[in-house]
């Protein structure tokens, strides 16, 4: 399957250029085997947890979850149960996927369910609220791989934003993408280098940020 253009992507590439803070991911891991569900849950009062699919959990255009990530993503599932996971793709669940037939494959593939949703992201954030609610925007994290999409998708929306820096391998994905993607690291090094912080967030906003990655990731674990 081949995702269309995206003109969300390109239209909110400006956003970012008025406020470059909606670029910062509040945490930053390798993959999510360096996420820490539990305490994700328990300490920052996430309810609720979304993941982008391709090189976040998947190969590109894959089924199914990556095996170096098997053991991360039962913790995931153990953590948060199955209905308060979602994965929103830029590809399964949208206009491109015919029929639903792919997100039909990674629901069975991965045990939770796949947002179905026509805006593309980092629009399209009223589509997770609907389907989380009652639960808040601020209770619900969003785990992705790209910064131009998912963590403007997810800090727009006001969640807690985690972007995994490494992806799963380049092979398979969309050419845009591949290039994209390396600009995205360029420009994250460079808003560090210029002092812009995430949105505020209440899981992260009293705590000194060395203390948040020991308590939400698992970065000095094998």
């Amino acid at each position: 399957m081949v995702q269309s253009f995206n003109f969300s992507g390109i239209l909110n590439t400006f956003r970012v250029l008025c406020n470059p803070s909606l670029a910062m991911p509040h945490l930053i891991v390798d993959d999510i085997r360096q996420i820490n569900f539990t305490n994700l849950k328990k300490y920052g009062n996430i309810k609720a947890i979304g993941f982008d699919k391709d090189n976040c959990l998947t190969a590109p255009y894959a089924s199914d979850i990556h095996p170096s990530l098997k053991g991360a993503w039962q913790n995931c599932l153990t953590a948060f149960t199955k209905d308060k996971i979602i994965i929103v793709s830029n590809s399964a669940g949208t206009n491109d996927d015919t029929d639903y037939k792919e997100a039909s494959n990674v629901e069975k593939s991965l045990g939770v369910s796949v947002l179905r949703h026509k805006d593309k992201k980092p629009a399209g954030g009223h589509s997770l609220y609907q389907h989380f609610r009652p639960i808040e925007p601020h209770q619900t994290a969003f785990v992705g791989d790209r910064i131009l999409t998912d963590v403007v998708f997810g800090n727009r929306n006001g969640n807690l934003t985690i972007w995994t820096s490494k992806i799963i391998t380049e092979r398979g994905d969309n050419k845009a993408a591949l290039v994209l993607r390396r600009m995205e690291h360029y420009l994250i090094r460079f808003l560090q280098q210029m002092n812009v912080k995430p949105p505020p967030h209440p899981a992260v906003n009293n705590t000194e940020a060395a203390a948040v990655l020991n308590v939400y990731t698992n970065r000095n674990k094998d």
